[in-house]
């Protein structure tokens, strides 16, 4: 009894000397009764320095210090800074459960997860260090295997560089790593991207969109510079947007990264010139150099930041204060006094201008507070805070809501424009549908009936309205004034030079009927009062027995009987006064036919970008006018067509 009661002490006794480095290995989490996954909240054991030994499950971890997730490591490393750190924590799980996974997301540009010794997951290489990114969620299965002795030692080990080690919050915390079932963890991944991308995603590609809508308004409106300044904004988005994207996805190498962060010296000098163009406010060189500063401060500051190198607090700072300045004080401060001014687009893009400025205050209140032990708490709640508001399943920070409302700024800009636009094009159609009536009753369709003379006139505006006119006038006592004219343009414009030269060719020839006379008046009427335009002229007078007088101001030459007339040359109307006006005398035979052109029928062009030319408008001018006019619009019309014909009658030729 007694040997048997002594082998009972040994048996217990050596079961708790077995059972000293079990307990030895720190608190322990329960995953034993997990309905969902859940963050790996427990206290964890910590240490500083490398050593493969610190990833097996029986390493006496006794000595490490208890680390709260929930805190900040710079508690307890914040001034020795070590290269390489190590977490361990024990996760009591069902010997029996299967498809038991690990999630991890924002740890650190290089670390490696073991279970039991195995590594189960890893981004980057901490020795020798090579970082890749580590915005997206990764997630893996822990082998069924290890999981059979009812208990698994999860170990951390993660490389930190000196720029993390200036962040608020370096290495792991609370939110970095998850338990759970694998294929639930995987649901959780993609819903999580979709949570936390979704916005952010859309306001990108509603500002690519937007640029394209904006190419498209400044092609057809070259003067208005913001439109190319928006598509310029689109552009970046689109560059930037390619790798944010492909890294929230997977983890890539740090490198990767750089090219696209040299995009981010663009930035200010894209932004703040489409800003200043919104306000009519010219960007000069002194502009141009502080936009140039504060793009060059934003990319270094880009690349810090991915731990490529690390300098002095101060430094940052003072590398942040161009950025800082621009769109937290000179834009807001723009924008709001030309707000006042009357300026209702400036008012609009104002908006997210004091969302983005105010998120800039936050950043920079919350950064200071961080710097002091005591409000170290307080600073990271306040930078959670603005950095990842939650709506639903949705997470975005007061920058993507910045950002956002910059794009519907814009979008509401263009829509308003878009909308005075469509008013002013109704105005203008009016405008055109009232000049093409008044010019159907100054160019009209059919001539006045003149004894002796068979006149057949067509008239075939490119446009609406359009700048050919011609009068055939029966003069006292018989014969007819003839004028044909082409003015320099197309469309309302030449419409109202038309106008004006037809009032004073009929006022005109009340008073005269010589060909060189008419031209003269003409001319002085135009001439200081075209604004850069002229108008070419032809005048003929022919009595009732045929003589004609023709004086030209640089119109094409009519034909008589299928040759060309040749007139001496003048300059147009309206150009310089005085100008003398040659004429020439000729006779119109009965039966001979007097052909008007206007270089519409000249210059009609085909599909092959042949001319009409002047050997065929010869050659057809013996046709009635309507034919002539109808072969050169088939030809391909180019601008207004006009054709005039005059034959003298026999009958009433030979009566006289």
């Amino acid at each position: 009894m007694i040997v048997c009661a002594c082998r009972l002490l040994g048996v217990v006794f050596a079961a708790f000397i077995l059972s000293l480095p079990l307990c030895a290995q720190g608190p322990v989490f329960d995953a034993t009764h997990l309905r969902e996954p859940s963050l790996l909240h427990a206290q964890w054991l910590v240490h500083a320095g490398d050593d493969p030994a610190y990833a097996d499950p029986g390493f006496d971890d006794s000595h490490w210090i208890p680390f709260d997730p929930s805190t900040s490591i710079q508690n307890i490393y914040g001034s020795s800074k070590p290269e390489v750190v190590w977490y361990r924590l024990r996760v009591k799980v069902v010997p029996a459960q299967s498809d038991l996974g690990l999630s991890e997301v924002g740890l650190c540009n290089a670390f490696e997860i073991y279970a039991n010794g195995e590594r189960v997951l890893a981004v980057g290489s901490v020795k020798p260090f090579v970082p890749y990114t580590y915005a997206a969620r990764v997630v893996a299965p822990v082998p069924n295997r290890l999981l059979t002795s009812g208990s698994v030692v999860i170990a951390l080990r993660a490389h930190f560089t000196p720029a993390d080690w200036k962040g608020t919050n370096p290495g792991y915390d609370i939110s970095n790593l998850s338990i759970g079932q694998f294929t639930t963890l995987q649901n959780e991944k993609s819903l999580s991207i979709l949570g936390a991308k979704t916005i952010n995603w859309l306001d990108d590609l509603l500002e690519m969109g937007l640029g394209i809508i904006a190419l498209v308004l400044f092609i057809s409106q070259r003067n208005q510079k913001e439109y190319l300044w928006i598509f310029a904004a689109g552009v970046l988005t689109l560059l930037d947007f390619i790798e944010p994207a492909f890294s929230a996805l997977y983890p890539i190498p740090q490198a990767w990264v750089y090219p696209g962060l040299l995009l981010r010296f663009a930035m200010p000098l894209i932004w703040g010139s489409l800003y200043l163009s919104f306000i009519r406010q010219r960007a000069g060189w002194r502009w141009l150099a502080f936009l140039t500063l504060a793009g060059v401060s934003n990319a270094i500051i880009a690349l810090a930041q991915t731990g490529l190198f690390a300098w002095p607090q101060w430094l940052t700072v003072m590398l942040n204060l161009p950025v800082i300045i621009l769109f937290a004080v000179v834009i807001p401060v723009l924008l709001a006094v030309h707000w006042r001014r009357g300026n209702r687009e400036a008012g609009i893009l104002l908006i997210p201008a004091v969302f983005f400025s105010l998120y800039i205050y936050a950043e920079i209140g919350f950064g200071i507070l961080f710097q002091f032990g005591a409000w170290r708490q307080t600073a990271l709640s306040g930078l959670n805070l603005i950095d990842r508001i939650t709506a639903g399943p949705f997470t975005f920070s007061l920058n993507d809501i910045s950002n956002t409302g910059s794009v519907l700024a814009l979008a509401i800009i263009i829509l308003l424009r878009s909308s005075r636009m469509s008013r002013r094009q109704a105005q203008l159609e009016s405008e055109l549908e009232a000049a093409q009536q008044v010019q159907q009753v100054l160019v009209p369709e059919k001539t006045a009936s003149v004894p002796g003379f068979a006149v057949e006139a067509v008239y075939l505006p490119a446009q609406q309205v359009g700048g050919d006119f011609f009068q055939v006038l029966p003069v006292a006592g018989g014969g007819l004034l003839v004028v044909v004219g082409d003015v320099a343009g197309k469309g309302l414009p030449a419409a109202m030079l038309v106008s004006a030269l037809v009032g004073s060719i009929r006022t005109a020839a009340d008073d005269t009927h010589a060909p060189e006379l008419l031209l003269h008046r003409l001319n002085e009427r135009l001439v200081g009062r075209t604004q850069g335009s002229f108008a070419t002229a032809l005048a003929a007078y022919i009595a009732p027995n045929g003589a004609m007088t023709i004086a030209n101001a640089g119109h094409l030459s009519p034909y008589l009987d299928g040759r060309e007339v040749e007139l001496p040359g003048a300059l147009p109307l309206g150009i310089a006064s005085p100008i003398h006006y040659e004429t020439i005398m000729l006779q119109l035979h009965p039966g001979s036919r007097l052909t008007f052109y206007s270089d519409g029928v000249i210059e009609a062009q085909n599909p092959k970008g042949e001319l009409f030319g002047f050997d065929r408008s010869r050659e057809i001018s013996m046709q009635q006018a309507s034919e002539i006019a109808e072969t050169a619009r088939r030809f391909g019309q180019e601008d207004d067509i006009t054709v005039v014909t005059i034959v003298r009658d026999h009958l009433v030729a030979s009566a006289a």
